[in-house]
């Protein structure tokens, strides 16, 4: 069996958009300038690091469909959140939904139009 173990963001304004996820998440960010590269811890536990790094072509469209994988961030509240990934400069793609018996999503822009899911565990969710 196989398992994501990292993952990667695309980047208009790499050091910009870093800065936006230190911001929003508390995620540290290690830039390699050998290979204009930004290693992003996440932080202790069973999650997975990725990178980011400069993006080849134009950014995505406001509105356009997805063209890859989504990732979705764990977090403990997904309103608490969503406010700081907006005053950080997200705007909201999705708006919270529930999943029933499972919890909460939401889904966001980040500055550079990146996707990226918000979920909060939550079985009384309805």
């Amino acid at each position: 069996m196989t398992r994501p173990v990292h993952f990667e963001i695309h980047a208009s304004d790499p050091a910009a958009l870093a800065e936006f996820y230190a911001k929003a998440f508390d995620w540290k960010v290690n830039h390699i300038p050998q290979m204009n590269y930004w290693l992003l811890d996440t932080g202790l536990g069973d999650g997975i690091n990725g990178g980011l790094m400069q993006r080849h072509g134009p950014k995505p469209a406001p509105g356009q469909s997805v063209n890859a994988f989504v990732l979705s961030l764990d977090v403990p509240s997904v309103d608490e959140y969503q406010r700081r990934a907006l005053d950080a400069g997200a705007v909201v793609a999705l708006p919270k939904m529930a999943i029933p018996g499972v919890g909460w999503q939401i889904y966001i822009r980040d500055p550079d139009d990146n996707i990226l899911g918000l979920h909060q565990r939550d079985p009384a969710a309805h």
